[in-house]
């Protein structure tokens, strides 16, 4: 129970991040700054004190950051409490064995006997060379 709580508070300050980034300002979202006017004097932009956004962010990112270690230290205790895992085959595990099918005898496919070597045809005879006139 209170890993699904774990779990349902991690994806929401997940979604909460990926929410307060998207709604900050960028350093370069001010229409003259461009072209070298206003508050581009720096790299990223001149800004004052940090906002709620900014702050925002920052513990949100903390937060997300200490559920992940804690969820992975957990897991890493289950999985030496519990040894190796069997994987897990879903329907394949439930399913019982099938019964061998039954044997059913192959059919002998007739074969034409041998003949002795005796028995085959001779080769016809070549015919005699004729003379010239």
């Amino acid at each position: 129970m209170l890993l699904q709580l774990v779990n349902i508070v991690y994806v929401l300050v997940a979604v909460a991040i990926i929410a307060f980034v998207m709604l900050q300002q960028g350093s370069g979202a001010q229409a003259g700054s461009g072209f070298g006017g206003g508050a581009s004097s720096t790299v990223f932009g001149a800004r004052g004190a940090s906002n709620f956004l900014t702050k925002s962010t920052k513990w949100l990112a903390v937060a997300f950051f200490t559920i992940s270690m804690g969820m992975a230290m957990y897991a890493s205790k289950q999985a030496t409490r519990t040894g190796p895992v069997k994987p897990d085959l879903g329907v394949m595990a439930q399913q019982t064995p099938a019964k061998p099918a039954a044997q059913v005898p192959v059919a002998q496919i007739p074969t034409a006997p041998a003949q002795p070597a005796a028995a085959q045809p001779e080769p016809a005879p070549q015919p005699a060379p004729v003379q010239g006139k």
